[in-house]
């Protein structure tokens, strides 16, 4: 994460209505070593080795002679259509929408709003607003207009024949940045099923393309008869996108096979799992890095996480938890992203614990937390016990930190730069951790070391003791762990004293 546009740190003030009692050591800490570089960086170099260049184009010539062309993204205006809500928020969704857009490559020249009850169906803003669109596109030299909305194909196209530069709507902007940012082979499968899923109603054939080709066996020279009406290119093309769009559902349907597989091994042995989610760019993964020294990708920039990383953890007293960094989730993200990334969104599902990561010094931080839990929802992930993580408190409006403790039940605020508060975070995550409940008395010959390293690692041992036979125990620890345990179950009426 990059530091360039933090302004000089503030001091809060801690509160005495704090329910953890962390507030005033997680905000007012000044004791920390202030680190530009959060873990390792091991994908920066990789990152950073190729990007676009400013002036040149990237549409591609349309070889299927259907509406496919990449994004040209160089030099944009934004426009947004504000039908509810505040001017403010109006005005927080287009510099979002600015973000995104500069994430994507572009250079942002200017951004126009039109308040209207609903949008135009066949131009979007209206015609009238969209001349002013095109005199502000010619005076600013662009050559992209994106939307900050979803079009309808329909709309685009309308657009398009006023403006006359490439029009492009949020959903393939996202989509975009997704498509550059994918590493891993379960990543790009899915960024590219959403990609075809978002193409396929929005294909367009142009000039004989659309006429309709020989059918039967008029190609082999047989007339009268045998002609009959064959596909038309665009439902060709359409045949084509539904197949792969079939084998890519196969492809993540058996990576997610694997990854239930290794899901399903750690709950087995017992360790508990933590999902780190939240609104793209509060800080997940460097809050990741900053608990496990995990190194992964920090970036300043939106939408830099897209594949899932797991690393194990311990608490203070020495039980292991896996922590999982996932995709940020942003306002309108796409349901065909959603759909797509299903898999990957399921580690939060089947986390016991959801640090939920909201960035403080955002200008609406509570719609980030409302728009992440309507995307938690539709993957099943709402009834996840929750901890909101007010991150960045070391730049962050003390009042807007201390409205969201007061107003979230479990919450607490660290910045993952400074590590302000992370030694509370641990504590409060030990704290809400599920424990082993099943308590066991049982004599461990010296040959079993293996059960004794899982239960220091999953379960909690109460005391142990040394004897001639083996090491006598008695500790919490989870069903599976018990039944193994069983053999070596001390009878009832045998008690000794264990030593603390």
């Amino acid at each position: 994460m990059s530091e360039a546009h933090r302004d000089s740190p503030t001091t809060p003030v801690a509160d005495e209505r704090d329910p953890f009692g962390r507030r005033a050591s997680a905000l007012a800490s000044t004791a920390y070593e202030v680190d530009d570089r959060d873990g390792d960086q091991f994908d920066r170099e990789e990152r950073t080795a190729l990007r676009r260049v400013q002036g040149l184009s990237t549409e591609l010539q349309d070889v299927t002679e259907v509406e496919y062309r990449q994004l040209r993204l160089e030099r944009v205006v934004l426009a947004g259509v504000w039908t509810e809500g505040t001017a403010e928020d109006a005005e927080n969704s287009l510099r979002e929408l600015a973000a995104l857009a500069e994430t994507a490559g572009s250079t942002v020249l200017a951004g126009l709003m039109q308040r209207r009850q609903r949008p135009d169906p066949g131009t979007w803003l209206g015609s009238g607003k969209a001349l002013e669109l095109r005199d502000v596109v010619i005076a600013e030299g662009a050559d992209t207009v994106v939307c900050d909305s979803e079009l309808a194909p329909s709309q685009r196209r309308g657009l398009e024949d006023i403006v006359k530069v490439k029009v492009i709507d949020r959903t393939a902007l996202i989509l975009d940045i997704f498509a550059q940012h994918a590493k891993s082979r379960e990543g790009k499968a899915q960024v590219e099923l959403a990609q075809l899923q978002y193409l396929l109603p929005r294909l367009r054939g142009w000039g004989e393309s659309m006429s309709r080709q020989a059918g039967g066996r008029v190609a082999g020279g047989e007339g009268i008869g045998s002609r009959g009406p064959g596909e038309t290119k665009i439902e060709l093309d359409r045949r084509r996108i539904n197949s792969r769009i079939a084998k890519l559902r196969r492809e993540i349907r058996e990576m997610k096979t694997h990854r239930d597989t290794k899901r399903h091994s750690r709950k087995a042995h017992g360790t508990p799992s933590v999902a780190i989610a939240g609104y793209t760019n509060a800080g997940k993964s460097s809050l990741l890095n900053r608990l496990t020294g995990a190194g992964v990708l920090v970036e300043n920039q939106l939408f830099a996480t897209l594949d899932t990383t797991v690393r194990r953890a311990q608490t203070s007293d020495g039980r292991e938890f896996t922590l999982t960094d996932t995709v940020g989730f942003v306002r309108q993200l796409p349901h065909e992203l959603i759909d797509a990334f299903r898999s990957t969104l399921e580690e939060v599902a089947d986390a016991d614990l959801l640090l939920h990561v909201v960035d403080g010094s955002h200008p609406d931080p509570e719609g980030q937390i409302s728009a992440v839990r309507a995307v938690l929802a539709d993957v099943d992930a709402a009834d996840v016990k929750e901890i909101i993580v007010v991150n960045k408190a070391d730049i962050a409006d003390p009042e807007v930190i201390d409205r969201i403790l007061r107003h979230e039940k479990h919450a607490i605020a660290v910045s993952a730069h400074t590590g302000a508060g992370i030694e509370e975070l641990i504590v409060l995550v030990a704290d809400e951790l599920p424990r082993p409940r099943i308590a066991v008395d049982a004599l461990v010959p010296y040959d079993r070391g293996d059960l004794l390293s899982r239960i220091h690692e999953s379960g909690e041992l109460l005391g142990s003791d040394h004897t001639a036979d083996g090491t006598r125990l008695q500790a919490y620890v989870n069903a599976d762990l018990a039944a193994e345990l069983a053999r070596f179950a001390v009878p009832a009426g045998q008690e000794l004293p264990i030593g603390r």
